[in-house]
């Protein structure tokens, strides 16, 4: 006899949002709900749309402004979920939601390691060389439930954030695809998340993207990285213009006599780092706009001046 279908309610957004929800859907759960955001006029939006999934779907969605909300909580209530899922939802749930039902939280780490915000920009910052997706029961305390699946992914020495976020999103894919049959006939595993590892941490601003030369290459080359195009980009200020890196790599030893900071050296741009090693930049902004290295020799030969 065919068990009935698990309903859910999903809160989702992002690439991750869009992907999970469609393993959810081709796992045969009943999406019953599913709570998004607005896009902000703000925000560079370069990654996929759940509202899209949710219209080409016939899925009911809604946009709350306020995760606290009664109307929220009442709609929530009102789908009777079995699960809930959290997929990139941008806002904690508040206790009175998670006691509606079991819900779990898909996480870009590999959990205990950088629980909290921008968990993938954080560990491209810190030079990590592995990252991954972990899937774990909600509670009240961020990222502290019970693990119930993790895949992992490498991190190469030249990746950007944004290109781990890729992998990362693989990952997630990965990782309730794997577990989703366990997890709707009660037998999914509870593996301790263990907080007295990895590390909590917090949103990054566009201003964390400030460049501080006097530090090794390798960090000035990291912090370049982690916040990369479509993110705000890693930047120094010259005078009155402002240059963000755009594409670079690790170079040599800088010429003798440079200090640190943006520099021309023959044809090319460089930054010259606290360690007398450079970080080759193959493409730089001044103010938004692309600048090659004549017009940087002269803008900062005027900036001395």
């Amino acid at each position: 006899m065919n068990q009935p279908r698990k309903r859910a309610v999903v809160f989702a957004y992002h690439n991750v949002g869009v992907r999970c929800l469609k393993v959810l859907l081709a796992g045969g759960v009943d999406v019953a709900l599913v709570v998004t955001h607005e896009d902000s006029a703000t925000e560079n939006i370069w990654f996929e749309s759940v509202q899209s999934l949710c219209e080409t779907e016939g899925i009911p969605f809604i946009t709350p402004a306020d995760p606290k909300s009664p109307a929220l909580l009442q709609a929530v209530q009102a789908a009777r979920p079995d699960l809930m899922f959290s997929f990139y939802y941008r806002h904690m749930l508040p206790q009175a939601i998670l006691d509606v039902a079991p819900a779990y939280n898909m996480h870009g780490s590999l959990l205990p390691a950088y629980r909290g915000r921008a968990p993938v920009n954080w560990a491209v910052l810190h030079g990590e060389r592995e990252a991954g997706a972990s899937l774990h029961e909600m509670t009240a305390k961020p990222d502290a439930g019970s693990i119930v699946a993790q895949q992992a992914v490498p991190i190469l020495p030249d990746d950007t954030a944004f290109e781990v976020f890729g992998k990362v999103t693989v990952a997630a894919e990965l990782a309730l695809y794997r577990v989703l049959p366990a997890l709707l006939d009660g037998s999914a595993p509870r593996t301790p998340n263990d907080l007295t590892r990895g590390g909590y941490f917090g949103g990054r601003k566009p201003d964390d993207g400030r460049i501080d030369w006097s530090k090794p290459a390798q960090d000035v080359y990291n912090l370049h990285r982690a916040v990369a195009p479509p993110y705000p980009g890693a930047f120094t200020d010259v005078g009155p213009r402002r240059y963000t890196i755009e594409r670079a790599r690790l170079g040599g030893p800088a010429p003798d006599g440079l200090p640190p900071g943006l520099a021309v050296v023959g044809d090319a741009i460089v930054g010259v780092c606290g360690d007398g090693r450079t970080i080759a930049i193959h493409a730089l902004l001044a103010d938004g706009l692309r600048i090659g290295p004549n017009e940087l020799r002269q803008q900062l030969a005027g900036a001395k001046g």
